[in-house]
């Protein structure tokens, strides 16, 4: 009984740090020039980098089948508002913003405000590894596709 005492405080305190929410300043240099893998909530996948200009490059498979897209936001597509990591997108009638919890020194949770079943988990990852093996798999030469680097 009190080693489950112990361990109950023990998680309790370790809370805090697996879900730490980051304010913009914070997520964007937690996230700013890396590689994450995406799964959301519906089964959309993917994996991108986030410039520190706000600019996004990757790929996505919506609901988790069919064709694998190539896209790239511009620059300030993701910025600040009020200190919350808020995103512009041509096209889409509203400004949607983001609740950005840490969950470990490599992934964090990101949902829509307001809606946190609306959520993505995000892995941190070598991406030139990943890059390696994906062109290696599938007998394509190493480097970006066209479509991304001619959007850039």
């Amino acid at each position: 009984m009190v080693r489950g005492f112990v361990l109950a405080c023990g998680l309790l305190a370790a809370v805090p740090v697996l879900a730490d929410e980051l304010n913009y300043d914070e997520a964007r240099r937690f996230v700013a020039g890396k590689m994450f893998s995406y799964t959301c909530f519906e089964g959309t996948r993917g994996q991108g980098r986030v410039f520190a200009d706000g600019s996004v490059v990757g790929s996505i498979q919506f609901q988790g089948s069919g064709p694998v897209r190539y896209a790239h936001l511009p620059p300030g597509t993701l910025r600040s508002k009020e200190g919350r990591v808020c995103a512009t997108l041509r096209g889409l009638p509203i400004e949607p913003c983001f609740k950005v919890d840490r969950t470990s020194d490599a992934s964090f949770r990101g949902s829509v405000s307001g809606v946190g079943f609306m959520a993505c988990e995000f892995t941190r990852h070598n991406g030139r590894a990943a890059l390696a093996r994906s062109a290696h798999n599938s007998n394509q030469p190493l480097g970006l596709r066209p479509s991304i680097a001619d959007n850039r």
